[in-house]
Parts: C-alpha cells; structure tokens; sequence
C-alpha cells in the first residue's frame, strides 16, 4: 500500500467555527426536538388511546436509527463529501415530521418520525462531529461543549413553544409548524466545508485505485480489534440506554404528580437552562483541569445517576425545579465529553467511522431504554421508578470505563494510532502498541 499523507493540523478556529455552529444548530433541531418530544408523548397517548410502552417507541426508534444508521452516514461522508450527506439528512429529517402530521396510527409514527428522521438525524450528525473533531484539538472539548450546547438552549424553547402549538393547532399542526424548523437543517448541511485532506496517496494515486481495505476503512471495521474501543463502545451502550429514560417522561412524570401541563413543560426548560451552563463549564473544565477527558466524563456521568436515584424526593413543585436544575447541569457533559474522550482514544484521522460504529452499538441501547422505562411505569403506575432504573443504567456505565486501558493513572489517554500508520495499515488484531497523545485537556 501507498503511504498516506498524514490529516492537515487542525486549524484551532477559523471556518472551524462555522462549523461549530452549523453543528450547534444541528443538535438544537435534531436532539432539541427529541428531547421536548414529552408534549407530543402525553398527546399521542389519548390521541391513539395506547399505552405509555407503545408511545415510548416513537422517540425510542427515532434515537436506534439515527444511531444505527451512523456507520453507513460516516461512510457516505467520506466517499462523497459530508456537505452533501448533511444537506440530504436535513431534508429527510423535515420531510419525517411533515408527513407525521398526517399520521392516522402509531405504526405511521414510527416510520415517518423513527425512521425518516431518524436515518436524516444520523446523515446530519456523524459528519459534523467529525469535522469538528478535525478543526479542533487543543480546543476540542470547548468545541463540543459549545456544539452540544444547542441541545440545551433548543429545549429551554422548544417544550413551552410545542405546548403552545399543541394548544393552538392540535398535535398535527404543531407537528407541520415543526417541520418547517427542521427543514433548516438544509442550510446547516451547506456550512459543512472539509478540511483539504488526504484524497490522494503520497504517490498521487487517486482513491479509486486503492481498493484493498476500502470498505473496512469506510466503515472504520478495523475498530472493532481494538479492546479500549470496544470497552468505551459497552460503556457508551449503557449509559445511552439511561440517558434518554428521563428526557422522554420527564413531562409525563409531572403531569401525573399533578402538575398541569405548562409546570411540566417548563420543568423541561429548566433543564434546558442548566444543561446550557453544565456543557460550558465541563468544556472549560476539560480544557483547563487536570484530569483526562475519561476521568471527566467518568465523574458527570456517575453523579446523574445519582441524581436520578434522587428522583422520589420530588414531592412538591420546588423540589421537582431543584432536581430539574441538577439533573440538566450534570447530564449535559456525558455527550460532549464522550465525543471528546472518542477522539483522544481514536484520533480524528479515524473518528469518521469511530462515530458510526459507537452510534450503532448504542443504537441498541437507544431502542431499549425509553420502552424499558415505560413498561416499568406501566407496571408500577408510577414513572419514579422509571427515574431510578435510569440512574442505575447510567451508574453501571460510568463503572465500566475503569476497565480501559491505563484508566487509573492521570496520563494521556491511549490511541489507535501508531508510528506506522503512515505506512501500512494497522493489524486489528492487535490489542497492544498503543501510543500516548497529548489530549485537548493537557494541550
């Protein structure tokens, strides 16, 4: 094989943060509106007259495909350019809510919001967090935080904003006026601009000429040899299963402990406030502590499980804003700082097809989490245990990042990387020679 020529340095800034930007404005109308789907929830459950199980699904496909349809987004974006992969997941996304506001049974729900916004979600999402991964390095945390930090600001107006077209135009009408948000995504997909990359070999050789691998390089399949990938992957895979539980029935909580319908959806703008001051101050903390981005991430996401657990003390109104408050200041880190901490572990010359597959063995644990939560609820008539099921998930997850590779002492985080990468590819078989990188923490 051609030796390669290495990834441009990332520039720091510059069109990095337009990037940044289209990103933020990404994860505002795809997760924002996830995240505020809890007024349509209690809305399709008297509407279609099903259990709260079988409406949990709706949010719940909608996260498993857009999760497991990353690899083949990440592939796409690196054989065709991920400008025009955005550009067509930010109609496709539109196009899912637009046509759901016609829907006559839950099964339409599923395929129009869980599978056309959900395959839109994943051609939007993987490509712009690997360019930002590109831009940044020393300033990558903040990036992310910074990125993710549109989820936040999104659900401060999104839930009273989707109440009141609830109550102004139905569910459906409020579902059109929604699309015609999410149909921006197209503009947010024509900002994604590459960095000048390595689309040649050394030698000059175009990419068509190098068949061998070019599949397993797509789809980024020699990961899977990697034990420190694959132990942060069955990490992610829990911790995504008890990330969504409160997000979705957070809203369906309140109501049953008998708030009225604008309390409960203000308690998701609560967390929506806190969420946007969690993100900054873990990215500041993560670019400026001496921690590793592991050791962080490790730390806010075992204190949301905490939160979680806490979850039965919120007899009153005050109590449920309080843990609101808590609940959306610790919990915004666990994103961003697992997409910073995957690229400490990866590199960016592979966090293309890192995404894809750490999305899609996530997936599983996006499709689970809502529908356990919800037949918990179903069965105990209450959604307090749903809360604590949730904490506990997330708990397990964060325990599970002690396993990786030199996790216990306060040294840069391995890499897949090595010397000779430049060279030859790698042997995913291998499991050692690992080399150590300067992450954005310590830069």
């Amino acid at each position: 094989m051609n030796p390669q020529v290495p990834s441009p340095e990332a520039p720091d800034g510059g069109w990095g943060w337009m990037i940044a930007l289209a990103a933020f404005l990404q994860t505002a109308l795809v997760f924002g509106v996830i995240r505020s789907f809890g007024v349509f929830f209690v809305e399709f459950v008297v509407y279609f007259g099903e259990p709260s199980t079988a409406v949990s699904w709706i949010s719940s496909v909608t996260v498993a495909v857009l999760m497991f349809n990353s690899p083949l987004a990440s592939a796409l974006g690196a054989q065709y350019g991920e400008r025009p992969v955005g550009v067509v997941g930010g109609f496709l996304s539109g196009l899912g809510l637009f046509l759901a506001s016609f829907a006559t049974s839950l099964a339409q729900l599923y395929l129009f919001i869980g599978l056309l916004t959900g395959v839109g979600g994943a051609l939007i999402f993987s490509p712009s967090l690997a360019l930002v991964a590109r831009y940044f390095k020393r300033r990558r945390a903040l990036a992310n935080a910074l990125v993710f930090s549109g989820t936040g600001i999104s659900a401060l107006a999104f839930s009273p904003l989707f109440q009141f077209l609830v109550d102004s135009y139905g569910w459906r009408g409020a579902l059109l006026i929604v699309s015609g948000l999410a149909f921006n995504l197209v503009v947010c997909g024509a900002l994604l601009r590459p960095l000048p990359s390595a689309q040649k070999d050394a030698s000059g050789a175009p990419r068509q000429e190098r068949r061998g691998g070019r599949l397993a390089s797509l789809f980024g399949l020699r990961l899977l040899g990697h034990r420190a990938f694959m132990i942060f992957c069955g990490s992610g895979v829990l911790i995504t299963a008890g990330y969504f539980m409160p997000f979705i029935h957070l809203v369906p909580h309140a109501r049953d402990t008998g708030f009225d319908e604008y309390q409960a959806a203000f308690l998701v703008s609560v967390v929506g406030v806190a969420d946007i001051a969690g993100r900054i101050v873990a990215g500041w903390l993560a670019d400026c502590g001496p921690l590793r981005l592991v050791h962080h991430l490790t730390l806010w996401t075992l204190l949301t499980g905490v939160i979680l657990l806490m979850v039965p003390l919120g007899h009153d109104y005050t109590s449920m804003v309080a843990l609101s408050i808590g609940y959306g200041f610790l919990a915004s880190a666990i994103i961003p700082l697992k997409f910073s901490t995957l690229a400490e572990i990866v590199g960016p010359d592979q966090i293309m097809g890192a995404i894809g597959l750490i999305h899609l063995m996530e997936s599983f644990g996006a499709l689970a989490g809502p529908p356990l939560s919800g037949w918990i609820r179903d069965a105990t008539g209450s959604y307090t245990a749903s809360f604590q099921a949730a904490g506990s998930i997330l708990i397990v997850g964060a325990l599970v990042l002690a396993a990786l590779p030199n996790y216990l002492p306060c040294l840069p985080a391995a890499s897949l990387r090595k010397p000779e990468d430049c060279k030859e590819e790698p042997d995913p078989s291998e499991d050692g020679g690992l080399r150590t990188e300067r992450s954005g923490a310590e830069a």
